[in-house]
């Protein structure tokens, strides 16, 4: 082998193994720096900020919150259930009804066999006979409407052809029967005789072949 061919060998084995060492050096230098840096996202995620910077999102974890149903009557509750509170008795209902103001069509008819029927008696009688008279017209038994069923021959000796007699609208009897008809008419109280759709005073005994469900006051009630 000629000198000249010997030295080129050498040559190009010296610039390889140059080359390979050259390489090895920048891997360990990259992997020293990867070691070093923290990245920024972790950073930010577990570091408070500084003063400048703008803070990372954090969300808290969800939290179970108790709410009590009678909390609404604690000052400075906002909740409430919009339940109206249910009257304690059936006359505290008529007082929370107030002073009659214009009564007519069936309202009217209803509140007149009321008075007229059961005036001077307890608040529950006067419910009963308000209760018969409503049972009636939804019954499709009678007349469809409060004053015709009111109206209709030989229901109510009260009726005179087709009219009442005068109403004293000033006095306290006429205030009560309008509170019960009104009662009556929303369901708001549930009377002693529900369902009936007869009655009768007490001093007779018409015989009926019905069901009888309650007696209040001077009325037998049927069904």
């Amino acid at each position: 082998m000629s000198f000249r061919l010997k030295a080129a060998i050498i040559a190009a084995f010296t610039l390889s193994a140059a080359a390979a060492v050259t390489a090895s050096d920048m891997s360990s230098a990259s992997e020293a720096s990867l070691s070093t840096v923290s990245l920024p996202e972790t950073a930010a995620l577990t570091s408070a900020p500084t003063a400048g910077t703008k803070p990372a999102v954090v969300f808290a974890a969800p939290q179970e919150v108790a709410q009590s149903l009678d909390s609404g009557s604690k000052a400075g509750s906002n909740f409430s259930t919009d339940i109206e509170p249910k009257a304690e008795t059936l006359a505290a209902l008529v007082d929370a009804q107030g002073a009659p103001e214009d009564v007519e069509g069936d309202m009217k008819c209803l509140a007149g066999a009321v008075y007229f029927e059961s005036k001077g008696e307890t608040l529950e009688g006067q419910l009963a006979v308000a209760r018969v008279i409503i049972n009636r017209a939804k019954s499709g038994r009678f007349a469809s409407s409060l004053c015709g069923v009111i109206y209709q021959p030989s229901q109510f000796s009260f009726v005179r052809g087709h009219g009442m007699p005068p109403i004293n609208i000033a006095s306290d009897s006429w205030r009560e029967a309008v509170a019960i008809a009104q009662i009556a008419l929303d369901d708001s109280w549930d009377s002693q005789a529900e369902g009936a759709l007869f009655f009768h005073a007490r001093r007779v005994s018409p015989g009926w072949g019905k069901t009888k469900l309650a007696s209040i006051d001077n009325h037998v009630f049927y069904r």
